[in-house]
């Protein structure tokens, strides 16, 4: 069995043990849908190393006092951040027009209620499974201050932070102006986490180059 089989296993066997809402028993006992079981293989698992805050088959209330269910809560600390996984068959070639306005109002009540959304088409991540890693570790940055290998120095760690937050390429200059030094002490931070293998230098030579993270 593998180390993700196996962390998988005890997390949706402790979320059953600790769950007294029969309903999400139910769907729990069931088993994740397989959309969301290979986001949790390729993207999460990989990039988080943990499933920590995560819950599987989330009950929220509707606007009719009716029950809805999200693939994935991410809720560190009272925070609601939720994922859904959107595949091409049920969410786009089959959707009708009254599925289509329900799914919207669905998002938007849930937005008015502080939730914060990832919707991840099931083919970004069979295809793009290293973007999408990106996608999550920027997502957790909006609510937590990851962990970052140590020993790093403040302004390393700080940089990989900084790093796990954008999904974009970033110059040594944006990361003077975020770190409030030099862009010359910018580059050399950045220098020393690619030597770690941390960073990685997307383009350019020299001193035209822009930076990202590296996803294992």
């Amino acid at each position: 069995m593998s180390r993700f089989e196996q962390a998988y296993e005890e997390w949706v066997r402790s979320a059953i043990a600790h769950e007294k809402n029969h309903r999400r028993v139910e769907l729990l006992e069931k088993g994740l849908g397989h959309g969301t079981h290979e986001f949790l293989r390729s993207v999460w698992f990989p990039a988080v190393k943990n499933f920590n805050h995560l819950y599987p088959e989330w009950e929220v209330r509707d606007f009719h006092n009716g029950y809805r269910y999200l693939d994935l809560a991410y809720m560190p600390g009272g925070v609601k951040g939720g994922i859904e996984i959107q595949g091409y068959g049920s969410h786009a070639r089959d959707l009708d027009v009254r599925r289509f306005k329900d799914l919207c109002w669905r998002h938007c009540l849930l937005t008015l209620d502080e939730w914060m959304f990832l919707s991840i088409p099931y083919g970004s991540i069979t295809d793009e499974p290293k973007r999408c890693q990106q996608l999550v570790l920027s997502f957790i940055g909006k609510f937590v201050a990851m962990d970052v290998p140590e020993p790093l120095t403040w302004l390393e760690a700080e940089t990989v932070r900084y790093a796990r937050r954008l999904l974009r390429p970033f110059t040594p200059s944006e990361l003077a102006i975020h770190l409030r030094i030099t862009d010359q002490h910018a580059r050399r931070v950045l220098h020393k986490l690619v030597e770690l293998q941390l960073l990685l230098v997307v383009s350019g030579k020299q001193r035209y180059r822009t930076y990202g993270l590296r996803t294992q």
